[in-house]
C-alpha cells in the first residue's frame, strides 16, 4: 500500500533548485535510506512529506488518515519541569481526546525512555545534545506514526545507542532516514534513494548493494557521455562547412545538431567534489605519549582508572566508548593538556597537533570564511605549495562569493568541512578527530577516509561510525566501564571479534580450575569433534598460503620503482598486509588451542 507519493516536484531555495521533476513513492514496510550532498535538500524533502514545507510545483498524495512524526537533525525540547512533560507537550500527549488511548501513549514514552536510558523526570534544560536526540526518538517511537521520518538520527549517539535504534526500526514502522553512517544503512535500509541535482534515484537493497549498482551506473553514464560527445562534436564540426549545411536536403540534420545542443546543455554535471589534502609537516620523536597507572575522577565519577598506554609514531588509534564514558577527557590527558589525579603522561619531542572538536568551538560564527581559515593574510600553505585562500575554499566546496560570509551562515555539514579546512590549511604530524564524521555526508566522509589512509602523522580519531573505524584506525583502545580502558588490535569489527572471546575466556577459567580436580577421568570433555580434527588438518596449509603471500607483498613493496604503482595499489598492499598480520595471529592461536585440545585428548 502507498503510504506517499510525490509526481513531478519542484522545490527551488532562491535560485538552486533542490526538486526538479523529481518522483517517489513510499510503500508501508518501506525503510528508504535516503542519501546526497550537503544541501542537496534532503532535509527540505522530509518536511515536504511531513507537511511542515510546501512544494513549489507538482504534486504529493498521503494516503488518508496517514500519520507522520519527523525526528529533526537538531530536535528542541519545550520547557518544562521534567523530560517527559516536555515530550508530552512536543507530542501534543495531553491533547489525545480518549483518556485509555492518552494513558497508553504516555506509557509507551515511559518504556522507550526507559529503553534509551533517559530518566522521565530529568531537566529538559540540562540535557546534552545526544540525550535530546534520544529523547525524540524515544517520542517519535511511542507515537507509532505509519511513517516515521528520520533526519540523521545516529549524530552523537553513541554505537550502543545506535544499535538500539536499529533493532526498533527493524520491528518498527515504515521509515524514510537520512543518514550518512554505511553501517547503519547496511542494516536497516530496504532501498536507497539517491537525491541527486534535483532528482530521486531508487536503489533496491541496502547501502552496500547501492554502491555496487552505483559503480556500474556511472560507468555506463561516462561511455554513454563519451560517445555523445564525439558525435556532438562531430555535427558541430559539419554545420561549420557552410553551404552544405543549407541545403534543404539536410535540415533534418541541423534540427537534429539544435536538439543535440539542447541536450547537451541540459545535462546535469555531477557536483564537484571536496579536495583534501593533509600535510603531516616535520616528523615528531619516535614517542608520541607515554602514559603510566594514570588515573582520572571527577566527583564520585573514575573516567580514567590505572591506565598504561603507548602511543608511537603512526599509530592510528580510535577511542571507542559510549557517550559520558571519558574519551576526550582521555583525549586531553594524552595530549598534557589535562593533569591526572595519579600516574604520568610523557610527551615526545617535535609534536605539532591539529585538533579537530566535535562542538566546533574553534569556530567563530561572527568570522567569515576567510579570516577563519587565514587570519590577515590572503594566502595559505599546504604541502609546501602556496594558494590563495579563496582557491583553497574551493577545494572544500565553498563558491567565491560566499567567502566573505559569516561563519553562522553555515549549515552544520558546511562547518565541519570549513574546520577541517582551517586544520588541513597547517602541517600537523599528531592530528586528533573527534566526531569529524558528524553531518558530513558520504562522499566528503569517504573522501576524508581515503586522505587519513594516506597520512603519514599520527592520528588519535574518536568516533561512533563503525565503517570510519575499520577503515581508518589500526588499534582500538575501547572503555569497558568503572573507568578502565583496554587496547585492541585493529578497528570496530576486529574490538568485535575479540571481546566476546575475551569475556568467555575470564568466564570460563575458573569454572575450568575448580572442575579440574573433582573429575580428572573424563578426557571426553576435551576430544575434538570431526570438524575440528579436519580444521586441525587444514591449519598449516592456511598459514603457509599467508606467510608465501606476505612475503610476495614485502618484496613488492621492497622494489625500487614501487613508488610508482599508484596511491590506490600502495594503499590496497598496506592494508592486505595488515589483515595478513591479524589473520596469522589469530591462526596461530586457533593452531595452538586444537592442539592442546588434541594433545589432552591423546594423554
Amino acid at each position: 500500500m502507498t503510504l506517499v507519493a510525490l509526481a513531478d516536484a519542484a522545490l527551488a531555495y532562491g535560485l538552486h533548485p533542490l526538486l526538479d521533476g523529481a518522483g517517489l513513492a513510499v510503500e508501508d514496510g518501506d525503510r528508504i535510506g535516503l542519501i546526497g550532498r550537503n544541501g542537496s535538500g534532503k532535509s527540505s524533502l522530509l518536511g515536504v512529506i511531513a507537511g511542515t514545507a510546501t512544494l513549489d510545483g507538482g504534486e504529493i498524495r498521503r494516503r488518508d488518515g496517514l500519520r507522520t512524526t519527523l525526528v529533526e537533525q537538531e530536535p528542541s525540547l519545550p520547557a518544562a519541569v521534567s523530560l517527559r512533560e516536555s515530550l508530552s507537550a512536543r507530542g501534543r500527549l495531553d491533547a489525545v481526546a480518549d483518556e485509555r488511548e492518552r494513558w497508553r501513549r504516555g506509557a509507551r514514552l515511559i518504556e522507550y525512555l526507559d529503553r534509551f536510558g533517559l530518566d522521565p523526570a530529568a531537566a529538559p534544560a540540562d540535557a546534552s545534545g545526544g540525550e535530546c536526540k534520544r529523547a525524540a526518538l524515544a517520542l517519535a517511537l511511542a507515537l507509532e506514526p505509519d511513517l516515521l521520518l528520520l533526519d540523521e538520527p545516529t549524530n552523537h549517539l553513541d554505537i550502543d545507542g545506535i544499535l538500539l535504534l536499529e533493532e526498533l526500526l527493524l520491528k518498527g514502522p515504515a521509515a524514510i532516514v537520512i543518514s550518512h553512517d554505511r553501517s547503519f544503512l547496511d542494516r536497516v535500509a530496504t532501498r536507497i534513494v539517491e537525491l541527486d541535482r534535483g532528482l530521486l534515484r531508487s536503489y533496491p537493497g541496502n547501502y552496500a548493494t547501492y554502491e555496487r549498482r552505483k559503480s556500474d551506473q556511472l560507468a555506463a553514464e561516462a561511455v554513454s557521455r563519451r560517445r555523445f560527445d564525439k558525435f556532438w562534436a562531430q555535427e558541430e564540426v559539419w554545420i561549420r562547412k557552410g553551404i552544405e549545411a543549407r541545403r534543404t536536403r539536410n535540415e533534418g540534420r541541423v534540427r537534429r545538431l539544435e536538439a543535440l545542443r539542447q541536450e547537451r546543455s541540459a545535462r546535469r554535471e555531477r557536483l564537484g567534489e571536496v579536495k583534501l589534502s593533509l600535510d603531516a609537516g616535520e616528523r615528531s620523536g619516535r614517542l608520541v605519549a607515554e602514559l603510566a597507572g594514570v588515573s582520572k575522577s571527577f566527583g564520585d565519577k573514575t573516567v580514567v582508572r590505572n591506565l598504561s598506554l603507548r602511543v608511537m609514531r603512526g599509530d592510528r588509534l580510535g577511542l571507542l566508548g559510549p557517550n559520558g564514558a571519558g574519551k576526550s577527557t582521555l583525549i586531553r590527558i594524552i595530549l598534557g593538556e589535562l593533569a591526572p589525579d595519579t600516574g604520568s603522561v610523557r610527551l615526545g619531542t617535535g609534536l605539532e597537533v591539529a585538533y579537530f572538536d566535535q562542538l566546533r568551538e574553534q569556530l567563530d560564527p561572527e568570522v567569515s570564511l576567510v579570516e577563519t581559515i587565514s587570519p590577515g593574510s590572503d594566502w595559505v600553505e599546504v604541502g609546501g605549495q602556496r594558494k590563495h585562500v579563496i582557491s583553497y575554499l574551493g577545494d572544500f566546496l565553498f563558491p567565491a562569493e560566499r567567502a566573505q560570509a559569516p561563519v553562522k551562515m553555515l549549515s552544520g555539514g558546511e562547518r565541519n568541512r570549513l574546520l577541517l579546512a582551517r586544520l588541513f590549511a597547517r602541517p600537523a604530524n599528531l592530528l586528533v578527530l573527534d566526531e569529524p564524521t558528524n553531518d558530513l555526508d558520504i562522499e566528503s566522509l569517504e573522501l576524508l577516509e581515503a586522505t587519513l589512509q594516506d597520512y603519514r602523522g599520527t592520528l588519535l580519531l574518536v568516533s561512533h561510525d563503525r565503517s570510519f573505524l575499520d577503515n581508518v584506525v589500526t588499534q582500538t583502545l575501547a572503555a569497558e566501564g568503572d573507568g578502565r580502558w583496554r587496547e585492541y588490535v585493529g578497528g570496530y569489527s576486529d574490538w568485535l571479534a575479540q571481546r566476546p572471546a575475551v569475556a568467555t575466556s575470564r568466564a570460563a577459567a575458573p569454572r575450568a580450575t575448580a572442575a579440574r580436580p573433582e573429575a580428572p577421568e573424563k578426557p571426553t570433555r576435551v576430544k575434538l569433534s570431526y570438524k575440528e580434527s579436519r580444521e586441525l588438518e587444514q591449519l598449516p596449509a592456511e598459514l603457509e598460503a599467508l606467510e608465501r603471500e606476505q612475503h610476495d607483498i614485502a618484496a613488492r613493496m621492497a622494489a625500487g620503482d614501487y613508488h610508482t604503482a599508484g596511491a590506490e595499489r600502495i594503499r590496497t598492499d598496506r592494508q592486505r598486509l595488515a589483515d595478513i598480520e591479524r589473520l596469522l595471529e589469530a591462526t596461530f592461536v586457533r593452531w595452538a588451542e586444537l592442539d592442546a585440545k588434541a594433545s589432552q585428548t591423546r594423554s
